[in-house]
């Protein structure tokens, strides 16, 4: 029987909690009902479960209001829904919107199709740690400017974005913001009002939830944020997502959420020492191991790092018993190499020689050092 892989790709997905399985598994089966079907008990179990599970993602993003959680099928649904929405509200042609050049594609690519109908897209780059200036944001939004996305962590260096200080900014300058907060979610301290977010998308199957379901947090109030749908069909989700609601993996999500906000922070730590365990030991054994990104400002389980003469798409088949990756999981085939690592400055052979590893809540101290040994094998192989 094979030997499963160390599984050290977590920011391309996390296992399901088995808590969190546990939670969904009567929604399968005796607690069926639609969550829109209100005459009759079936349905409202499954509405009141609903519910619970808004006020669940509120408290995780600090938000007062749960009832401005709107449920999609994940990030991707929900950053297309806040910038797309946000935009056509506002008519398109002419409006302005500003981003980073090392956003994930799946608000990148809407961004292009904005422009495409008419838009204008400003994309700001980062620092050469992959942290964008603050007053980079700043110097490019205009008069026309009706939305500053900014995610809050990054997906392949993990770097951390100084979100609240870009707050403050578009607060006073009008423009509403949106981050993308798929990767953070339970690793960095969230409050959508100190934040001064207005829009927030997350995903359940980054933070050990399932796949399939996220939500866009969207503020209704102070600023209110009025964005044109992009599902029609029902008027579910206040008219924002049209759609038989995923009842089973919505009190999934639930579940993911409400674990992280009562042991984010502990486990924040635990995975913050297992990352610089892996760090420091292939720092010591591998010679030409070059971090990526921030060395401080980045989520605890992220480690990016290059090894110097060594191609990823070498070493990875070199590496059976790991389950990496090269960088997102979106652009896993693409022979390209990061376009999140040229933003950064850094040359074409660096960025094809990157390997990302994440590190998850079920990783074990003996995985750690086990994958260090794997990777300085395969590397002095590759060398020789």
């Amino acid at each position: 029987m094979a030997v499963a892989p160390i599984y050290l790709d977590a920011h391309a997905t996390t296992p399901v909690d088995p808590r969190v399985l546990e939670a969904m598994l009567p929604y399968f089966t005796e607690k069926f009902g639609n969550a829109a079907s209100r005459t009759h008990a079936p349905g409202m179990v499954a509405e009141s479960a609903v519910t619970r599970a808004r006020e669940a993602v509120a408290r995780c993003i600090g938000a007062r209001s749960a009832r401005d959680v709107v449920f999609t099928s994940g990030a991707t649904e929900s950053n297309n829904l806040a910038l797309r929405g946000v935009v056509e509200a506002r008519g398109v042609a002419g409006v302005h919107v500003v981003t980073t050049a090392i956003e994930h594609h799946a608000v990148l690519d809407p961004c292009l199709h904005l422009e495409r109908l008419g838009a204008s897209v400003t994309v700001v780059p980062v620092q050469s740690n992959g942290v964008v200036d603050p007053a980079r944001v700043a110097e490019a939004i205009t008069e026309r400017t009706a939305l500053v996305s900014v995610m809050l962590a990054n997906n392949e260096i993990g770097t951390i974005q100084p979100v609240a200080e870009i707050g403050k900014i578009t607060r006073e300058r009008g423009v509403f913001l949106h981050t993308d907060a798929a990767q953070a979610i339970g690793r960095v301290p969230i409050d959508v009002d100190g934040m001064n977010v207005d829009l927030l998308s997350l995903s359940g199957h980054k933070l050990y939830g399932p796949k399939g379901v996220g939500a866009l947090w969207v503020r209704s109030d102070k600023p209110r944020v009025r964005l044109v749908a992009q599902m029609d069909g029902g008027g579910h989700e206040r008219g924002m997502r049209s759609g038989t609601l995923n009842v089973p993996g919505i009190v999934g999500l639930a579940k993911a959420c409400d674990l992280m906000t009562e042991e984010g922070g502990l486990e924040t730590a635990r995975i913050g020492a297992l990352r610089d365990r892996l760090r420091d030991a292939l720092e010591r054994t591998v010679p030409g191991t070059l971090l990526n990104g921030d060395r401080e400002a980045r989520l605890a389980g992220n480690l990016n790092v290059s090894f110097e003469g060594v191609s990823s798409d070498a070493l990875i088949p070199k590496l059976p018993g790991l389950a990496v990756s090269s960088g997102s999981a979106c652009t896993s085939a693409s022979l390209e190499p990061s376009y999140v690592l040229r933003a950064l400055g850094l040359s074409d052979e660096r960025a094809r020689s990157s390997i990302r590893f994440g590190v998850s809540r079920f990783t074990t101290e003996a995985e750690i050092d086990r994958a260090a040994e794997l990777v300085r094998d395969a590397v002095r192989a590759l060398r020789r």
